[in-house]
């Protein structure tokens, strides 16, 4: 992550936009995962359908790409150590969502609206 928090830096300070508005930041990353959701308007197909489709499949790396960058950008410019910001919050949901919860939801889809009610439950009766 340093190297590449290092290569947007760069990439920042030779543009002169080492001082963007993280608000026009936070505007700009929503706007191209909006770009992202286009991809699958009017449709909702299984992750073995999308890695299939080699023309969508082109088309998420652009938008992903785009949207990491931004992501990245905001990150180097409020000095954060984007490794350490997503390792804290990565062991936060795994706590939140732990595996032997998601285990008992084996024959659930996981991805569903139910299993995550269910799952969100558990977490808040535990914390409670």
């Amino acid at each position: 992550m340093k190297k590449i928090e290092s290569d947007v830096k760069q990439y920042l300070d030779e543009r002169l936009w080492n001082n963007l508005r993280p608000g026009d930041l936070a505007k700009s990353i929503s706007i191209e995962a909006a770009e992202l959701l286009e991809i699958f308007q009017w449709s909702n197909p299984e992750l073995g359908t999308v890695k299939m489709d080699n023309e969508k499949i082109e088309k998420i790396k652009k938008e992903l790409a785009d949207i990491l960058i931004y992501c990245i950008d905001i990150a180097v410019l409020l000095d954060f150590d984007t490794e350490e910001i997503i390792r804290k919050k990565l062991d936060y949901i795994k706590k939140k969502y732990p595996a032997e919860l998601m285990s008992k939801m084996k024959g659930k889809e996981s991805g569903t609206e139910d299993a995550y009610w269910q799952i969100k439950k558990e977490h808040r009766r535990k914390n409670a």
